[in-house]
């Protein structure tokens, strides 16, 4: 392809060329800060960057995506990819050029150079949002990807990462979002207490998953549940429809006592087997699909 998203007649061959080596240096921090770009690889990634892309030129915003770069193999298995990167600086490349680019082993034939995606915090929660996931010194990058992937599959507002969280434009982290990285609004470097004050300020509740909290999860939707079918008489710990920021730590430590003391309650997830605990992946996924499943209303009839 060439700067039009048309195939060119000769592919990109050199993995020691200049232009290669720059893209690569997107796999390290120092290099995403300087130029405000990261990579993302793989067909999903790639088709949901190119899809926000396109949504933004036509709103008249400027795009996401800077430059893609693929395989002939890729473009025959995905013929989209040529009307999708119509406009975009795209180019044809060997495996072998793919692969110095990449940070994978075995690259998928397709990387994209994107601009950061970021928005503030202000700009959150000025939009009213009722769902949203507040990871507070989550250090692994798949683990912060796969939290913001099931926040974008539970219908969450956004995704909102302490200051001392994980790069979440490091490539591991991006590849564990499965594109959801482009599809809800996400907030870096937020100061936690700041956060709180802000939320409560605009009505929203917040709750901490916790293992070792007093309020069990279970028993709060059932609580939720009984009061919608009673058409609201009834009572519960926290009424899970309710606009909510959840806050999930560190993997290995979990939340603070300075962060579980900012929550309205402290929630657990029950363990039934021998687990000794869930993963924060797992754990996250349960307690927003909890406050999504609330938020839908009760079923139909």
């Amino acid at each position: 392809m060439n700067e039009t998203g048309r195939p060119q007649d000769l592919p990109l061959s050199n993995p020691r060329a200049d232009r290669v080596r720059d893209v690569a240096k997107l796999a390290g921090r120092p290099a995403r800060l300087r130029r405000g770009q990261f990579l993302a690889e793989g067909p999903q990634a790639v088709r949901e960057a190119l899809r926000l892309h396109q949504r933004r030129i036509v709103a008249g915003e400027p795009g996401v995506v800077h430059e893609v770069f693929a395989s002939a193999s890729c473009l025959d298995r995905y013929p989209e990819f040529e009307e999708l990167s119509e406009g975009v600086s795209a180019w044809l490349a060997t495996d072998d050029v793919l692969a110095a680019m990449a940070d994978t082993v075995n690259p998928q034939g397709i990387v994209a150079v994107c601009g950061f995606v970021d928005v503030s915090l202000s700009e959150v929660l000025d939009a009213g949002p009722r769902l949203v996931a507040v990871l507070c010194q989550v250090r692994d990058p798949g683990n912060a990807g796969t939290v913001l992937r099931a926040a974008d599959a539970a219908g969450a507002d956004a995704v909102i990462l302490t200051a001392s969280s994980v790069d979440i434009y490091n490539p591991k982290a991006v590849r564990s979002t499965a594109g959801s990285l482009f599809h809800l609004p996400v907030v870096l470097g937020a100061d936690v207490e700041e956060l709180v004050a802000a939320c409560r300020s605009r009505g929203m509740g917040v709750l901490a998953a916790d293992g070792y909290g007093q309020v069990n999860l279970d028993r709060l939707q059932d609580e939720n549940a009984a009061r919608r079918l009673a058409g609201s008489t009834g009572t519960s710990s926290y009424p899970l429809e309710n606009p909510t920021a959840w806050l999930f730590g560190n993997e290995a430590q979990g939340l603070s006592e300075a962060e579980l003391a900012l929550a309205d309650h402290r929630v657990a997830v029950p363990v039934y087997g021998a687990a000794e605990s869930l993963n924060l992946g797992t754990a996250a996924t349960v307690c927003l699909y909890a406050s999504a499943r609330s938020q839908q209303g009760p079923p139909a009839d």
